[in-house]
């Protein structure tokens, strides 16, 4: 008997200081501090955690109900709270598969709370929104993903960069954006949307990418010598442009003095076929001028060698280019004359009118 009351003793004497302990947590630095008092679960900061542990713990529908159930309670308060409120009813939505209905909420975090901490994260989760779609993902309809999203998705990466600009998320969804044309063949919205990224960001890490998909995007929209090849012209710039940053990346994917000079024979075969049509036409002066500019442009080409011989066919004059102005250093420049050779120049001698013979007077006529 006495054993067991010196034990209950003891333990009542060791449970006593656990019992009256304050609890501590480890703050940023390392160090134990007082843990903050519990939260009311019936307060809204109570709500707020209680929604955001229902996340944690894969509980979204309840997350769901308790945020909806708040937001209509307090939709005529402006809370502090509002902003969490709907971007935790977001991603409720969001785990649910229901990211159409989500971009409400997160459209209102951005427009009506741009001052909140949540502002970010919500332009987070509609560019991921939006990646979704352009990956391929559908929209619900009738409760089946039978509606293409493609131009929601862009629409989505269009406004991150609206705005946040100059931001890594922007960043982001520009070259996403530009990646996603590529992919889907659209190549002159491709070369829109990776000059857009590079004037932008011209110090990303994604920018030898961007230019090397960029001369490929506008090499592809050439369609062959009955269609526009204003892209081949811009593609010659270019990869003059990148092989000039990056040789060594432009020796292995090929953009060398070889493809330009296929790019020079595709533009050169492009304007010998406008001139054809010119002579279908029997507009004789249009073909000249049009054989004309591809002999001074393209001179080293196939249809430029052809050009030259239709010149001589019709005896025209095949046109020379034009040669450039002689300098000082050049040889054979005449030097201009200084000013004291053209102060000893002598000059010419005046005319003397008694000199000269005097012209035969005329001859009076017989009466």
């Amino acid at each position: 008997m006495k054993r067991a009351l010196l034990t209950a003793c003891l333990l009542s004497a060791l449970g006593a200081p656990a019992l009256a302990q304050t609890p501590m947590r480890l703050d940023p630095d390392g160090k134990w501090v007082p843990a903050e008092a519990p939260i009311d679960p019936a307060s809204d900061a109570g709500v707020m955690q209680r929604a955001r542990t229902q996340l944690a713990e894969n509980r979204p529908r309840g997350a769901l109900a308790l945020l909806d159930s708040w937001l209509k309670r307090n939709a005529a308060q402006d809370k502090p709270e509002t902003a969490e409120a709907l971007l935790r009813r977001g991603d409720a939505k969001l785990a649910l598969k229901d990211e159409y209905e989500a971009l409400y909420d997160y459209e209102r975090v951005i427009k009506e709370y741009p001052g909140t901490p949540q502002f970010i994260t919500a332009i987070e989760r509609e560019l991921e929104i939006g990646l979704m779609y352009l990956n391929g993902l559908r929209k619900k309809f009738l409760g089946m993903r039978i509606d293409s999203a493609t131009r929601i998705g862009e629409e989505l990466l269009i406004r991150v960069q609206e705005r946040v600009p100059n931001s890594q998320l922007a960043q982001r969804a520009a070259i996403e954006l530009a990646n996603y044309y590529y992919r889907a063949r659209d190549l002159r919205m491709a070369s829109e949307a990776y000059e857009i990224f590079l004037t932008n960001f011209p110090t990303s890490e994604y920018r030898q990418l961007a230019m090397q998909r960029r001369v490929f995007a506008n090499i592809g929209r050439y369609k062959g010598p009955r269609y526009d090849a204003s892209g081949l012209i811009e593609a010659q710039y270019l990869v003059r442009d990148f092989a000039q940053r990056y040789p060594q990346a432009a020796e292995q994917v090929g953009m060398t003095d070889a493809l330009i000079s296929r790019l020079d024979e595709s533009a050169a075969a492009q304007m010998f076929e406008i001139a054809s049509w010119y002579f279908v036409r029997k507009d004789s002066v249009s073909a000249r001028y049009t054989l004309k500019r591809l002999i001074l442009k393209h001179p080293d080409t196939v249809a430029a060698t052809r050009a030259k011989e239709i010149f001589i066919e019709r005896r025209w004059p095949i046109p020379e280019p034009p040669k450039p102005a002689p300098t000082e250093d050049a040889p054979g420049a005449k030097p201009e004359p200084s000013e004291a050779t053209s102060e000893t120049k002598p000059e010419a001698p005046a005319t003397d009118a008694a000199a000269a013979p005097e012209a035969p007077a005329p001859k009076e006529a017989k009466p």
